[in-house]
């Protein structure tokens, strides 16, 4: 019975009922011994409970779509096949130009949200060059079928969610596509292909998105094997120019670092809540390591880069939550590398799925100025940070400023 599934959610909500109602009907009515009527009463409140607390984590989970399956859960999944050492560029020196086509078979993906908006679809991907299987999440633009468009190239955004998180929060929590679908059909967002793929890959640890010889080589996984997928199987346009890479929480400190670790890869990253040092994240396997956690750092990456990429960020964040990274990476940057701060109150809630559901829309807007091509509406374009209250209104619409933060500190 899977995790996330209807099925189970209600078989719960069964049992929870069942478990509140027995004690009603058979508290007076036990018969026998004393002691065997106590331990009969204890074990009724102890299925009580149980039943109460598993319907309560089975709803959590699915809120904020925090784990994907029982292997999950228990600690016993695992998605790296091998991990050779790929070198500085994570290609092992494979000549991907040469690399066949791969054709991917997707299916329909069940669970909440997940029909929406033209529905997600799923594929199971065995990476050539990372030595990662994993599902990866697809979903596309309401103009991709349409006959005005059969020759078009879409711009890409890769997903990518905390940890832990599932590869379907994106679409499940945060209802991104179904957030931007109205304003790609109105022309006020480009239409972008969302690719999410799975970034929990080993058990009970976090790869901070980073190649560790003989371990996983997740930055491989996210950066080569999946674009490469993705271009061989949809009309996406190619790198670094259609690309970008977005992410909240751990998902936005490996959003931040893959851009600028990888300019001909990537154009552009968004980053809600993200952190530059991976001890940002106790589980991190690249915080345990000072060599990797200094080569994953996407600030002190961009002060020791002998050019600066030509990437855009677009980094959010809350005082001690980000924002503080967002500033040290905005004063980091030179030319031709843009950072674009958004400031987010203290009032606007804490670190959940509730504070970056709402920047999806403004972050999207700020991704079609950086990657869009075609008709887009003028007031597609992020609007200025503005002088005014930060309030949630102004998180919604993107305007919260470092001005008013300023004044708060």
């Amino acid at each position: 019975m899977s995790l996330t599934g209807t099925t189970f959610l209600y078989t719960l909500v069964v049992l929870t009922v069942v478990a509140l109602v027995l004690p009603f009907v058979l508290w007076s009515r036990l018969r026998g011994p004393r002691l065997l009527r106590g331990a009969a009463r204890a074990l009724m409140l102890l299925f009580a409970q149980v039943t109460a607390v598993a319907l309560v984590l089975v709803l959590v989970n699915n809120e904020n779509n925090l784990y994907d399956s029982w292997a999950d859960v228990l600690g016993t999944g695992d998605h790296v096949r091998h991990a050779p050492d790929l070198g500085p560029d994570g290609t092992g020196g494979t000549a991907l130009e040469r690399l066949p086509r791969v054709t991917q078979q997707f299916e329909p993906v069940g669970g909440p949200g997940m029909h929406e908006a033209g529905g997600v679809r799923v594929t199971r991907l065995r990476g050539r060059v990372s030595g990662v299987d994993a599902e990866v999440y697809v979903w596309l633009p309401p103009q991709y079928d349409e006959p005005a468009y059969r020759h078009h190239k879409f711009p890409v955004v890769e997903l990518l969610p905390g940890y832990p998180g599932s590869a379907k929060a994106w679409f499940g929590s945060l209802r991104a596509h179904e957030q931007v679908l109205p304003l790609m059909r109105e022309g006020r967002i480009a239409p972008f292909i969302l690719v999410a793929p799975r970034t929990h890959l080993l058990a009970g640890a976090d790869t901070g998105c980073a190649n560790i010889p003989g371990t996983v080589n997740a930055d491989s996984w996210l950066s080569i094997d999946v674009p490469r997928m993705v271009m061989d199987n949809f009309r996406a346009r190619p790198a670094p120019e259609g690309w970008a890479v977005a992410g909240y929480s751990a998902g936005a400190h490996c959003a931040a670092k893959l851009a600028v670790a990888h300019p001909d890869r990537y154009r552009a990253a968004v980053s809600m809540s993200g952190y530059n040092d991976p001890s940002g994240e106790r589980t991190s396997l690249t915080a345990q390591n000072p060599a990797l956690r200094t080569g994953n750092n996407p600030c002190l990456l961009l002060r020791k880069a002998p050019v600066p990429p030509r990437v855009a960020l677009y980094l959010s964040g809350q005082p001690h939550d980000g924002y503080e990274a967002a500033v040290a990476l905005e004063q980091a940057a030179k030319a031709p590398t843009t950072v674009h701060v958004v400031y987010i109150p203290r009032n606007a809630g804490g670190h959940t799925m509730a504070l970056w559901r709402p920047q999806v829309v403004p972050a999207f807007q700020w991704l079609t100025a950086q990657l869009g091509r075609g008709r887009i509406a003028p007031d597609a374009t992020p609007p200025a940070p503005s002088t005014g209250d930060s309030t949630r209104a102004a998180l919604a619409s993107g305007t919260s400023s470092r001005a008013a933060a300023a004044r708060k500190r």
